[in-house]
């Protein structure tokens, strides 16, 4: 642990924070004046982050490792979300990808990416959110994507749990928001990460013109936070698409669940030959 200066931000814990999005959130992070637990499978790429952010920005940091698809090192980090009371941020940011269908697909490996984005982002939100509640503070980010509301973009099992950390952010925030504690959901689109490789996909076959520089996506979505919005959408250009998008959404709720079905499933469309 780099031991430098205390700072009134308190700690943020970044998950995947060894390369990509958790090193630049990390970066801008700490500008802001946070401590940092910095969490990841791989130490050495860890322990450079840390010491260059502690000399660079003089804040507290420290390397966690921690493969989080194993039971007992996602216990560790829940453990160090329940008992560090100096932690004010988590930003749930591991995520893997899978290429190619569920039909044929490697289920082992579609479980792991089940594990990572779904299973362990649940229970680290879990861990740290009633000391959050506690305290009356905190900060839960949740790294989703924008295959959420787009399914057919990818494949569906990746879609699935990006769909799910946004449902978790927003059912999250409609619990404890009030409550002192923030939550929101970032859906990225396109972002130059290793991600691709590590799926995969050749990135540079991607249309230039959708890929987004991650610099650029995390200080989009800290302007969000910092405008309380609950989803963050980088790249969306008009924030009314999303509005109303949303309140669409709602506008479905007093009709999801009633006392008798609709009428259109109470008249015979097909002919009883024709029926399945």
């Amino acid at each position: 642990m780099k031991t430098n200066r205390q700072n009134g931000k308190g700690t943020a814990l970044i998950t995947g924070a060894s390369s990509g999005i958790g090193a630049i959130y990390a970066d801008r992070l700490a500008k802001r004046g946070y401590d940092l637990i910095l969490v990841a499978r791989d130490r050495n790429k860890l322990d450079i982050l840390a010491t260059r952010l502690a000399e660079e920005t003089g804040v507290k940091t420290e390397s966690l490792q921690a493969d989080l698809t194993s039971k007992s090192d996602l216990v560790r980090v829940e453990e160090r979300l329940r008992n560090d009371k100096q932690i004010a941020l988590l930003l749930n940011n591991a995520g893997m990808s899978v290429e190619g269908s569920l039909v044929g697909g490697d289920l082992d490996h579609l479980e792991t990416m089940i594990q990572l984005n779904v299973v362990a982002t649940t229970r680290l939100a879990g861990a740290v959110a009633p000391a959050f509640v506690a305290r009356g503070r905190g900060t839960i980010i949740n790294i989703a994507s924008v295959v959420a509301l787009a399914p057919e973009l990818f494949n569906g099992a990746y879609s699935g749990t990006k769909a799910y950390l946004l449902n978790l952010s927003q059912a999250l925030h409609q619990e404890i928001g009030a409550k002192g504690v923030r939550v929101q959901a970032v859906l990225p689109g396109a972002t130059r990460t290793a991600i691709w490789e590590k799926s995969g996909t050749d990135v540079s076959k991607l249309p230039a013109g959708i890929l987004m520089e991650v610099d650029e996506m995390v200080d989009a979505a800290l302007a969000g936070l910092d405008l309380e919005e609950i989803v963050t959408i980088p790249s969306l250009p008009n924030i009314a698409e999303w509005e109303a998008f949303n309140a669409a959404r709602l506008a479905l709720g007093p009709n999801l669940s009633r006392d008798h079905s609709a009428d259109r499933y109470k008249t015979a469309l097909l002919k009883p030959g024709d029926r399945i």
